[in-house]
């Protein structure tokens, strides 16, 4: 029978829907927001209402000076995520997910409204910081929400639908800010295309309770009956049917031995069993991965790339940031497209191969000087090129990983921690790069290009393929393989091999778990 709530829905159609009035809104701030300072910074009403971060039309003496500060001003944005994502490893298992996501939905309006209608530095700085908090637990719950309410087959496709619609978010931002940048004067040239972030903030905490609470985090707070309806509503399936049944089975048993096994935040140093340690490390690595292979400076500093690296009119700038970030929105369907047919070890691998390449040829593009128009044109491609490859692995599918190989009961924590890690590194780009390229130059892409060629060699011997295994399976995989170093090698020997197939209830669990560890 179905269930009048949820809008009438279940199975696909219910997760179709979550996906566009619960995910899209989420990641199009995401991207939305962390992308909307780059394409304004060079704005003239903007420079005259924020003078003290003007670097277009500053003196050499003083230009390094605002270089500074103008970093400083979009990296308190990734301040404010990195606190944001920080305290979702406890609101988000004691409030609940939906709670925590309507939360930093008000906290993203708060600080657009905050920001569109600043005539100060220093109230822009406030907004900056309370629409960071709001991201920043959007980017740490919205993944894990979706890996626990969707089933094994398709979860890497709707999890890497987060990297789309940031990239959409970058898409956006960019064209809308082009369209008012041709006003040419005024406070509409940059205010308004802040406030236009509003609308998504709206949908997001209007839309929240109109679907059903993860089931593995109402299992962990003794909710079974609402548990199992939502599991069945969210499977299409009845309660009693015996898929529901098993699922809901592995949930309690892995929690139940997370639970024995004293699992506390603690431990996410040392090995043990569940080999905490190890899975803690690769959310870690495949974080910093991320944002120092490159993948944010593209995105954010494309108009100052194009402007002052390039020496580019600010014009042509915008129209080719715009063209770079709508045609990393179109590859963004390759990772789709591959994120479930491939598995993750390929994606990322790829990945790493190609942005490694492409920023070693950046480097020398750049290597030349301004006046060089084949250097300029070859330096133009191979940032559309980059972006080709960003996509594929470190766009979406990288918040997937670290919700895939956490333990339920950890889950939030480690998927928390490893995106503060994440925003972490963000600052670090955001505070650097206008200094750097203003220093250091060409050079600077060779940081991003030796990090992103260890990206390859690291996946290959470290990352285990999580393709079409259930939550409670990969975090089978991982207690019974022998050891951290070899369990990429258990997980090649026994993929293909269900480890809780034909589980029906709670005891056959337990009998299979105790049978393979005699």
């Amino acid at each position: 029978m179905v269930s009048s709530k949820y809008f009438g829905l279940q199975g696909h159609a219910l997760s179709r829907l979550q996906t566009a009035l619960i995910v899209a809104p989420s990641f199009v701030l995401f991207g939305y927001n962390q992308a909307g300072i780059g394409g304004l910074i060079t704005e003239d009403d903007w420079v005259r209402t924020f003078p003290q971060i003007d670097t277009v039309h500053a003196a050499a003496a003083e230009k390094s000076e605002k270089s500074t500060l103008q970093g400083f001003v979009v990296a308190v944005f990734v301040i404010g995520a990195l606190f944001g994502s920080l305290s979702c490893s406890y609101t988000g298992d004691r409030f609940g997910r939906r709670n925590v996501i309507f939360f930093a939905g008000i906290c993203t309006l708060i600080g657009e409204v905050l920001e569109a209608s600043s005539f100060g530095l220093p109230q822009f700085v406030v907004g900056r910081v309370v629409v960071g908090l709001g991201v920043g637990q959007l980017s740490s719950l919205v993944p894990v929400w979706q890996s626990e309410t969707s089933g094994a087959k398709n979860r890497g496709r709707h999890v890497v639908l987060d990297g789309l619609f940031i990239c959409l978010g970058y898409v956006l931002e960019s064209w809308i800010d082009l369209g008012f940048f041709e006003l040419h004067n005024g406070p509409a040239t940059w205010r308004v295309p802040i406030a236009i972030a509003c609308v998504f903030s709206v949908v997001l905490v209007s839309s929240v309770y109109m679907f059903p609470e993860s089931p593995r985090w109402l299992l962990m707070v003794n909710k079974n009956d609402q548990a199992r309806e939502n599991l069945a509503v969210l499977r299409g399936l009845p309660q009693d049917s015996e898929e529901v049944q098993s699922e809901i089975a592995g949930i309690e048993l892995s929690l139940e031995v997370t639970a024995n096994g004293g699992a506390k935040l603690s431990h996410f140093l040392k090995m043990g069993e569940d080999k905490l340690a190890y899975r803690f490390g690769l959310c870690i690595l495949l974080q910093f991965y991320q944002q120092m292979s490159g993948s944010n400076l593209i995105s954010v500093y494309a108009p100052i790339l194009f402007q002052e690296n390039l020496g580019l009119s600010s014009e042509i700038s915008r129209v080719l940031s715009g063209g770079a970030l709508t045609w990393k929105f179109l590859s963004s369907f390759l990772a789709f497209l591959a994120i479930d047919r491939f598995g993750r070890r390929a994606v990322f691998i790829l990945s790493g191969v190609g942005m490694s390449c492409c920023m070693i040829a950046l480097a020398i593009a750049t290597s030349f000087p301004t006046s060089n128009r084949s250097a300029q044109i070859a330096a133009g491609c191979f940032i559309y090129l980059y972006n080709t490859f960003v996509p594929i692995g470190f766009l979406g599918a990288n918040f997937l990983y670290c919700t895939e190989v956490a333990p339920l009961r950890l889950r939030m924590a480690m998927s928390s921690i490893s995106t503060a890690n994440h925003w972490a590194w963000n600052f670090v780009v955001a505070m650097v790069t206008p200094v750097a390229i203003y220093s250091i130059g060409w050079q600077y892409y060779i940081v991003f290009a030796v990090i992103a060629a260890c990206i390859p060699v690291s996946v290959y011997f470290l990352f285990p393929e999580t393709m079409g295994r259930n939550l409670e399976e990969i975090d089978l995989m991982f207690k019974e393989s022998p050891s951290a170093w070899t369990t990429v090698q258990f997980e090649k020997k026994t993929r293909g091999v269900r480890l809780s197939q034909g589980f029906k209830d709670k005891a056959e669990v337990e009998g299979k778990l105790e049978h393979s560890e005699g």
